[in-house]
């Protein structure tokens, strides 16, 4: 019954939601999907809060494998939460100078924009550094020319680097870059070609063929044939 019933509300408030954007008398309707969407959404963020801690906190008093890891997502997340609810360093809004916790929780000099900008924004740097040298090895192993299309991607690929730093400009220089005949055949010109005609295009394609299955998931949805949201075999 309750499956049903969750069934049923997924139905209405998707069809409401596509009707409100092509019927004007009813997107008051669909604000008000929005809004509800927004309270559980909150909801969810607190359930989730809620699971992390308990989760990590159980790997911590038992002393599992890499508890410190799970000791440091909870002292890093309850350290967020309390300097980003109390605005611990943010000076009172001009508009409301009497009022303590009227600023902004991400005023430049507040704590929270610290944590953010030498604690977050480091990290996330250097996880990305350490993703180029994972992205360079796979193209290493993928870049062999064992047939006809990897000889394409790997003369592809090439091109691309090359037209994208000096020595690769400096290769093709003596090509005239005022004949508009041969020009195209200089690489920084060729590595644009490649990026803003054929690349744009598969993009293109690939996300036609991403919406079109996001729309035959949504009907699946709608229609109750597809229940894999409700959890279990669905």
């Amino acid at each position: 019954m309750s499956r049903s019933v969750a069934v049923l509300v997924t139905a209405v408030a998707g069809i409401v939601m596509v009707l409100s954007a092509f019927v004007r008398p009813l997107e008051f309707l669909g604000t008000a999907v929005v809004d509800w969407f927004n309270v559980l959404a909150a909801i969810a963020f607190v359930l989730g809060g809620a699971n992390l801690l308990k989760m990590n906190l159980l790997k911590v008093s038992a002393r599992e494998a890499g508890w410190g890891y799970s000791a440091v997502t909870v002292l890093a997340f309850l350290v967020t939460i309390t300097v980003g609810a109390l605005k611990v360093g943010v000076h009172p809004d001009q508009k409301f100078p009497a009022v303590a916790l009227s600023g902004d929780k991400e005023a430049v000099g507040g704590a929270f924009w610290w944590i953010y900008e030498y604690a977050m924004s480091p990290i996330t740097s250097t996880l990305f550094a350490l993703l180029a040298f994972y992205v360079a090895s796979a193209a290493f192993r993928a870049f062999r020319a064992k047939n006809t299309a990897a000889i394409l991607l790997l003369g592809t690929a090439f091109v691309v680097l090359l037209g994208r730093v000096y020595v690769g400009v400096l290769l093709t220089s003596w090509i005239p870059a005022d004949n508009a005949w041969v020009s195209w055949m200089r690489l920084e010109n060729l590595s644009g070609i490649i990026m803003s005609v054929f690349t744009n295009a598969g993009t293109r394609a690939i996300i036609i063929g991403i919406a079109i299955g996001v729309a035959a998931t949504s009907l699946k949805i709608l229609l109750g044939l597809d229940r894999s949201y409700l959890g279990g075999e669905g």
